[in-house]
C-alpha cells in the first residue's frame, strides 16, 4: 500500500498535478503583494530627508552673511512664487520644449534609419563600429562651436546639439533590436508569404520595440540634460538662458527656483515617457 501510495505520488509530481503542500498557502507562481505602504512612504520620506538636508547646509552650516544663504529653502520659496507670478519662466519652458522635440524628432530619424541598416548587415556593423564609438565618446557640447558657426545663433545650433546627443541611444538601441530579430521566423514569414510590409510589421517591428523604445526614452533624460547648457549659448529665451540671465543680475534665489523648476519638468517629462514608450501590453497590465 505503501508503495502504491508513493508511486501515485510520484507520478503526480511528475505530472504537475499533484496538490500544494498547506505550509505554501499561495501558488509561488502568485508572489505575494507586500510592502505597499512602505513603497508608498519610501519616496516621501526620502524628498522631506533631502528637504532637511538642503535646509541644514543653507541655513544652520552657512554662516551668516554667507553667500549660501541665498540659496535657501525660504528665498528659493520666495522666488519661486514670484517666476511663476510673472509668468515667463511659462514662456521660457515652452520655448526650451519646442528645441527638445525638434532635436528628438531629427535624432529618431536619423537614428532609426541608421540602426536599422547597421544591424541588418554584419559587414556594415562592424565597419561602421570603430567610427561611430568614437564620436559617440565625444561631448555633445564640444560640438557647440561648430553647430554656431554652421547654424549662427538661434534655435537651430541648439537643436543640431540636442540632436547629436539624443542619435546616439536611439541609433544603438535599434541596431541591437534589429540585430536579435530571429532569423528563423523571418524564414518562417517568408515562406508563408508573407511581403516585405507585412514580414516588418509582424516580425521585425514587434522584436525590435522594446530595444528601440528603451533607446528613445534613455535619449528624451540626456537630451534634456544637455539642453539647458546648450540655451546658455546665443539664445534669448529658454530655461537655460533664464538660470544665465538670474547669474548676471546676482538673483542667486532665482537660479535655486529655476533649478528647481528643470527638475520638476525633468521628472515629468520622464514618468510620462516611461508610461507611453512602454509596450501596450505593459501599460494595460500596470493600469489593473
Amino acid at each position: 500500500m505503501t508503495s502504491l501510495v508513493t508511486e501515485e505520488t510520484e507520478e503526480d509530481v511528475s505530472a504537475g498535478t499533484a496538490p500544494r503542500s498547506p505550509r505554501s498557502g499561495r501558488d509561488r507562481r502568485t508572489p505575494a503583494r507586500t510592502g505597499t505602504a512602505a513603497d508608498t512612504l519610501a519616496p516621501v520620506i526620502g524628498v522631506a530627508a533631502a528637504l532637511l538636508l538642503w535646509w541644514f547646509i543653507t541655513e544652520v552650516l552657512a554662516a551668516a552673511g554667507s553667500m549660501l544663504r541665498d540659496f535657501a529653502p525660504e528665498p528659493t520659496w520666495d522666488a519661486l512664487v514670484a517666476l511663476l507670478r510673472n509668468g515667463s519662466v511659462f514662456d521660457d519652458a515652452t520655448s526650451s520644449m519646442w528645441r527638445l522635440t525638434a532635436g528628438l524628432a531629427l535624432a529618431a530619424v536619423a537614428g532609426i534609419l541608421s540602426g536599422a541598416a547597421i544591424g541588418s548587415r554584419r559587414i556594415v556593423e562592424r565597419g561602421t563600429r570603430p567610427v561611430l564609438m568614437f564620436l559617440r565618446m565625444i561631448s555633445p557640447l564640444s560640438w557647440a562651436p561648430v553647430a554656431i558657426s554652421l547654424f549662427g545663433v538661434g534655435d537651430n545650433p541648439v537643436i543640431a546639439l540636442v540632436a547629436a546627443t539624443a542619435v546616439w541611444p536611439i541609433l544603438m538601441s535599434t541596431a541591437d533590436g534589429v540585430r536579435r530579430i530571429d532569423p528563423d521566423h523571418l524564414r518562417v514569414a517568408r515562406g508563408l508569404g508573407a511581403g516585405r510590409w507585412e514580414v516588418v510589421r509582424s516580425v521585425a517591428w514587434p522584436s525590435a520595440q522594446p530595444y528601440l523604445l528603451s533607446g528613445i526614452r534613455m535619449a528624451i533624460g540626456i537630451s534634456w540634460v544637455v539642453l539647458v547648457p546648450a540655451e546658455m549659448l546665443g539664445v534669448t529665451s529658454g530655461l537655460g538662458y533664464a538660470i544665465l540671465n538670474a547669474k548676471d543680475q546676482l538673483a542667486y534665489s532665482d537660479i535655486t527656483a529655476l533649478i528647481l523648476i528643470i527638475g520638476l519638468i525633468g521628472y515629468a517629462i520622464d514618468a510620462q515617457a516611461r508610461w507611453l514608450l512602454q509596450p501596450r501590453r505593459e501599460r494595460k497590465a500596470a493600469a489593473r
